[in-house]
């Protein structure tokens, strides 16, 4: 198993992290956004409580990042949630046990949490992803729906 290092992204290395993100564009979806614009939502993120972007590292170099956020609730006797989103590996890294890896540092996020489920959710397309979900123990469960609204609010 390759080392790793996870940890929470620095803003100094968004341009990385729009370059894997590039990666992950699939059909018809939007480019990454520019590094001004990120930026400016860098800001905003850091004011959201238990939400980190994190980088994957291996000599450091930037190589895999996911989105974690770790959600309270009132219902299920107020246990949280976690919720994964934005999982790129580099393509000369797939397969390699990165995203394994950085699956199992959010599951144990979530369990030291408390969190009662972690969910995420994936484009239909992506099949390898899917069977690599169902590989580390993820369920297909319910329905996945998307509204898609127009963009009004400039961020």
């Amino acid at each position: 198993m390759i080392p790793l290092e996870i940890r929470p992204v620095q803003q100094h290395e968004l341009a990385a992290i729009l370059n894997l993100y590039a990666e992950l564009e699939i059909g018809s979806e939007p480019k990454s956004l520019d590094l001004p614009r990120a930026e400016k939502l860098w800001a905003r993120i850091g004011r959201y409580p238990n939400y980190s972007v994190y980088a994957a590292l291996t000599g450091g170099k930037i190589i895999g990042t996911f989105a974690l956020l770790v959600m309270d609730n009132l219902a299920h006797q107020g246990a949280s949630s976690g919720i994964v989103e934005d999982v790129v590996v580099h393509p000369l890294w797939q397969g390699k046990g990165i995203g394994k890896q950085m699956m199992q540092f959010a599951i144990e996020r979530c369990q030291q949490a408390g969190c009662y489920k972690l969910v995420l959710s994936s484009n239909l397309k992506r099949e390898r992803a899917h069977q690599f979900y169902l590989d580390l123990g993820f369920q297909k469960h319910g329905y996945s729906f998307l509204l898609t609204l127009p963009n009004t609010k400039e961020h």
